[in-house]
């Protein structure tokens, strides 16, 4: 396996590879390579090249490193916080792969991963500080990777995080001819007093919901099976419906909620955050609950992309695992005290910010009611 971090540089002493190792057999000199083994430590070296630009649009002030070190440094300005806490969050892009695969098309899936991590994180009321990425494949195609890397770099720009260090993984046999995976983590910060857990949450507090772009990162198993086995279509199907190809529609990149919800959560007392992803509404939002606490939601006032009607139609999937699976057009809920929503919404109109008010938190133990 070879490992090419994105801040090592090619060229520097310590760096210098290793170009063949001699050995003796019989008396016969042999030398074999690295290359000989599958790894081509000068595509690596390429994809560094490749990803400088980058990589240093995303750099903040608290960035103290630069590409070449073995590490990325990151000063936390402590003296903003009384009690700083660190929140991390680690993810993947999942099979929605498969599509970029199927439409050689990479320049969003780093997009993607960002987004996984980030929405996250900012669900404790965390800011993105940093982020890194892992990509492991068969065969290094550096204009590949730089592509997914390029991605990557404007997910953290969305985000306002740094992209602060990475890895390129070559393995040999390891992926299939021309496939990859992608794996990120991103670390953020909160002042203690200001962790959002929703152990605050009570009876009356109203659901609020921001849209989604779309099916974002989930479900792609399912959806591959409906459309590429069930329909037998292909990711160049034009729909007149979306008014795109296949493909287009399942490629679109996940939102990045970043920026909309740190404003909301430095003007206005936000009690529990919930990022929509795999499980949809009925598995994520009773993850941000007290015990004994339902929410109450109708479902009916989202304007649910058509996508989502086609898969649940070709699919003849029931309304509850659609609701189970995707996120149905809501890919972040916020739960507010009654007090607050009258001052949010005009907020949010003024942006403008589209946003749906679901209903309301009552008692039970059904977790999640949607009507």
């Amino acid at each position: 396996m070879c490992r090419v971090f994105h801040r090592a540089i090619p060229g520097t002493r310590r760096n210098e590879p290793v170009t063949a190792i001699k050995i003796m057999i019989r008396g016969v000199n042999m030398s074999l390579t690295y290359k000989d083994a599958g790894v081509n430590k000068e595509s690596g070296y390429k994809q560094v090249e490749l990803i400088k630009n980058f990589v240093s649009k995303t750099y903040t002030p608290e960035v103290l490193s630069d590409i070449g070190g073995f590490a990325g440094l990151f000063q936390i300005d402590t003296k903003a916080y009384e009690e700083p806490v660190l929140v991390s969050g680690t993810d993947g892009v999942g099979t929605k792969l498969k599509i970029a695969f199927m439409m050689d098309r990479h320049h969003t899936i780093g997009e993607d991963c960002v987004a996984m991590c980030v929405n996250d994180i900012i669900c404790q009321g965390a800011k993105p500080l940093f982020f890194l990425d892992y990509i492991a494949t068969g065969n290094l195609e550096p204009e590949k990777m730089a592509k997914i890397v390029e991605g990557v770099s404007n997910g953290c720009i969305k985000a306002g995080c740094a992209l602060i260090g990475g890895e390129t993984a070559e393995m040999p046999s390891f992926y299939k001819e021309g496939e990859y995976d992608i794996a990120g983590f991103c670390v953020g910060v909160v002042d203690k007093k200001n962790l959002i857990t929703g152990s605050n949450i009570k009876e009356g507090d109203i659901i609020i919901a921001l849209p989604s772009s779309g099916i974002h990162s989930n479900g792609y198993s399912l959806i591959r099976k409906i459309v590429f086995e069930k329909e037998i279509m292909d990711v160049d199907t034009y729909i007149p419906e979306l008014k795109a190809t296949l493909g287009e529609e399942l490629i679109k990149p996940t939102r990045i909620y970043a920026d909309i919800v740190t404003e909301l959560i430095d003007k206005f007392n936000i009690k529990g955050i919930s990022h929509i992803t795999g499980g949809g509404l009925i598995e994520n939002v009773p993850r941000m609950l007290p015990k004994g606490l339902v929410a109450h939601m109708d479902v009916s006032i989202i304007e649910t992309p058509e996508i989502f009607n086609l898969l649940q139609k070709w699919g003849e999937i029931e309304l509850k695992e659609m609701y189970g699976t995707f996120n149905m057009g809501v890919g972040m809920v916020l739960v507010v005290g009654e007090e607050e929503l009258s001052g949010i919404e005009e907020y949010l109109k003024d942006k403008p910010e589209k946003y749906y008010v679901l209903g309301d938190i009552r008692c039970g133990d059904e977790g999640v009611v949607l009507w």
